[in-house]
């Protein structure tokens, strides 16, 4: 039996933080920013997310999507586009938003349940998070077909789980892009499990890329903690999709360190010693870490002053998300319908008027 990471694509990054053959020439061929910009965004992303599970405890934000883990996937694939290109996000692209321009004041007032969270700011082609799972594929795929039609150089990208490959809306987005050639990226990050329902007992395939076959677009694996590897694929696919070769379908293997969500426990159904071999040998951060290091390129000092700044731009972020003025109690019958039904807008009168509702 093939375990998930032994059908992966050439990788750049080894578990140790060495290069391998195809890493040391795409080492070779980035800017020194570009290598810094990588660790970086990673440092700031689980800064936050570390964060943002505290506040969820001390009852500050509500249930909230941990990313621990994930960071290489979402930050590789992200820094591989541009501001031209739409991004339709699942509900733990936190990492994903704030490369893309979202404010983490945003993202913070998502997850306290405000309507700010889900605007992007001008300029920002960011969809809010789809919940329910794999819609956003579809759309991803209107998007990229939009694109075409207006003859227009953007990439439209759906990030998804693997639980969204037993979807409907999964097949329906890439039997469309296939058909119809579009400029549209599905890019999975497969962490193992569909909440608690392991990848193998909802798969007669052991991966996802190799169902890009059966619509006859592009498909390839790769390891999603190998930050290199993921933007290589990332930017090889953009590229692609430019140049009218049509859609891509991306596999980023990875692991969530925590649970679905903070109103889940993961170790009801992941035994530990897999939880442990993820984190003590395949951590993003770490490994890209050992080969900074290896490079003379990640002093302690300077390190130790990106956290202390990180931690200080979320601190800001969780006071001005505090500070935010409460919406008036109404607010709940906006957004949802273009016309409010007789019932609710009896409810909403009542509400305006003081009146306590009953049914």
């Amino acid at each position: 039996m093939l375990t998930q990471l032994d059908r992966l694509e050439s990788r750049c990054l080894r578990e140790d933080g060495s290069l391998t053959e195809v890493g040391q020439r795409m080492w070779e061929g980035l800017a020194t920013e570009r290598k810094l910009e990588f660790h970086r965004w990673m440092v700031k992303v689980r800064h936050f997310d570390r964060r943002s599970v505290i506040l969820q405890r001390q009852g500050r934000i509500g249930t909230y999507a941990p990313l621990e883990g994930q960071e290489a996937a979402q930050v590789g694939s992200t820094l591989a586009l541009s501001k031209e290109d739409w991004i339709f996000p699942s509900y733990r692209e936190h990492g994903v938003a704030m490369i893309a321009g979202m404010p983490l004041k945003n993202i913070l007032l998502y997850w306290m349940g405000r309507v700010e969270g889900n605007r992007a700011p001008k300029g920002v082609r960011l969809l809010p998070p789809y919940v329910p799972i794999a819609t956003q594929m579809p759309q991803a795929m209107g998007a990229a077909w939009a694109a075409k039609l207006k003859k227009e150089s953007s990439v439209a990208v759906a990030y998804f789980g693997d639980g969204a490959t037993s979807e409907g809306d999964f097949h329906e987005a890439l039997n469309f892009a296939g058909v119809f050639r579009l400029p549209v990226i599905f890019f999975c990050q497969n962490n193992g499990y569909a909440i608690s329902v392991p990848f193998s007992r909802q798969s007669a395939v052991p991966t996802v890329a190799e169902r890009a076959s059966a619509y006859n677009i592009h498909g390839i694996r790769v390891d999603g903690n190998d930050v290199l590897s993921v933007y290589h694929a990332m930017d090889e696919a953009v590229k692609r999709a430019r140049k009218g070769g049509g859609a891509t379908l991306i596999e980023a293997v990875t692991y969530r360190k925590g649970s679905h969500t903070t109103a889940d426990d993961a170790s009801r159904y992941r035994e530990e010693a897999e939880v442990e071999s993820w984190v003590k040998e395949r951590d993003p951060i770490l490994r890209y870490e050992a080969l900074l290091s290896s490079q003379g390129m990640l002093e302690e000092e300077k390190k130790a002053e990106w956290e202390s700044h990180c931690r200080k731009l979320v601190d800001q972020a969780v006071k001005e998300a505090e500070q935010a003025s409460a919406p008036p109690p109404t607010h709940l019958f906006n957004h949802v319908y273009e016309e409010l039904p007789p019932g609710l807008i009896r409810q909403r009168r009542e509400l305006e008027g003081g009146v306590e509702t009953h049914g």
